[in-house]
């Protein structure tokens, strides 16, 4: 070949191959609408949620070999050719209308596949009803009242178990401590623990949670002496504490997001409260902020979660995940952002098993899926969506722990788990050290 042909030839290659990839079709991306609260009262919670979800997308889209799960291999939607997933991350800052207003954006602007959040239950009422319209899936990772999964929705699903199984669970509690089956600690006269009083944030959740509650109550054989309504983000809860020492409860329970939850023990020492149980129901008692910013006064407090660091020491996956969380965000996963990364987890599996981005075949796919347990950070027996029923939509297979702020032999405050009695890591603190 003659010199001016090799070099025609050499400078031609460089031009064919750019014109191949050029040619090749780009991975489709899949966008996925995600609404959070990223200010106002409960950006705490929603910076958690946040970042759990970021995480589980990193894994998804990427080969972690490290990561003992299914969508750590695959490097993106192996069903849809590799397509990767993209978050379209709004801010509803705990704003029913506004989260509405902010779906029907994702929908008809952004033109999202579908739906994640939204945290606060009154702002998942509000965009699932948007969802329901327009007949675009919505995934549920966060948001707790009942009344969500009672709708008959057929566009919504909810990974997360509801404030009955989460109150169920402390109502198991308290019967355990009769019985004498709670780690560490002898059988309670049931007298000494009868007497119950609550205090919950009036909205959606809050109203939810203190009325089941007072139902769980009487069902197990407990008076709630007092219960309160209190409006979220109070700047004083003044009032709120001293009704509650009157009323000389057992057991004070709460429903509070993180500021309020932090004002509220902050006024419970103030007014040197002196109850044997403190019990959150998740939110604002297993927010970060909470035990950086209250120290050692959250000792012996009790809170229900879906996770504790404490889970990694029985389930590999969960140590692996946290420990990737840990050197990203500083500290461990909550049971805010191992929810929101299980329903990024369900997103890319319920897409991974439709092999499609119409809705109509990602119902079907949310409809007949099943998520083994071995596969997910939180301790439950897997995901399974209800599809029929009063708890249409509902993961059937989902559970909670309670978990109690301790000390370990270091002096380090850790959330140890109690209940379930199988799985607890530590004799609970019992009756709590008055403040």
């Amino acid at each position: 070949m003659k010199r001016h042909s090799v070099l025609s030839v050499l400078l031609l290659v460089p031009a064919l191959l750019m014109w191949s990839a050029a040619a090749l079709p780009a991975a489709e991306t899949i966008k996925i609408g995600v609404l959070y609260p990223l200010t106002g009262g409960a950006a705490a919670e929603g910076r958690e949620l946040r970042a759990g979800a970021e995480l589980a997308v990193d894994i998804a889209n990427n080969v972690m070999a490290s990561i003992d799960m299914d969508m750590a291999k695959r490097a993106g939607i192996s069903s849809l050719k590799g397509a990767k997933i993209e978050l379209i991350m709004k801010d509803h800052e705990g704003n029913p209308t506004l989260g509405a207003d902010l779906a029907k954006k994702l929908i008809l602007d952004d033109k999202v596949v579908g739906i994640l959040g939204c945290y606060h239950s009154s702002v998942t009422k509000t965009v699932s009803a948007v969802c329901e319209q327009y007949g675009i899936p919505m995934i549920n990772d966060s948001s707790t009242s009942p009344a969500l999964t009672a709708r008959g929705f057929k566009w919504f699903w909810r990974t997360t178990p509801h404030d009955v199984t989460f109150t169920h669970d402390l109502f198991e509690l308290l019967k355990g401590l009769t019985e004498g089956k709670v780690k560490g600690v002898p059988a309670v006269p049931k007298a000494q623990i009868s007497k119950l009083a609550s205090a919950c944030e009036k909205t959606e959740w809050g109203s939810q949670v203190s009325d089941t509650i007072e139902k769980l109550a009487k069902q197990y054989g407990f008076d709630v002496s007092k219960s309160i309504l209190y409006a979220a983000k109070s700047a004083d809860l003044s009032g709120e504490v001293r009704s509650l020492r009157a009323a000389k409860p057992d057991a004070m329970l709460f429903a509070s997001y993180a500021s309020d939850a932090i004002l509220m023990v902050k006024t419970l020492k103030a007014q040197k409260a002196n109850p044997k149980i403190i019990w959150g129901q998740d939110a604002g008692f297993e927010a970060p902020e909470f035990h950086q910013t209250l120290g050692d006064s959250v000792v012996g407090i009790l809170t229900r979660t879906v996770f504790a660091p404490k889970v990694a020491d029985v389930k590999k996956v969960a140590g692996e995940v946290n420990g990737l969380y840990k050197e990203r965000v500083g500290h461990d996963l909550s049971g805010a952002s191992a929810r929101s990364f299980t329903g990024v987890q369900t997103w890319v599996e319920v897409l991974q098993k439709a092999g499609s981005t119409k809705p109509a075949d990602i119902q079907k796919a949310a409809n007949t899926i099943t998520i083994p347990g071995d596969q997910l950070i939180v301790p439950w027996k897997g995901i399974k969506f209800a599809t029929s029923g009063d708890d249409m939509g509902q993961n059937e297979l989902g559970s909670g722990i309670i978990g109690q702020y301790q000390k370990d032999k270091s002096g380090k405050l850790v959330l140890e788990i109690v209940y379930p009695f199988d799985v607890a890591t530590a004799p609970m603190i019992y009756p709590l050290k008055g403040f």
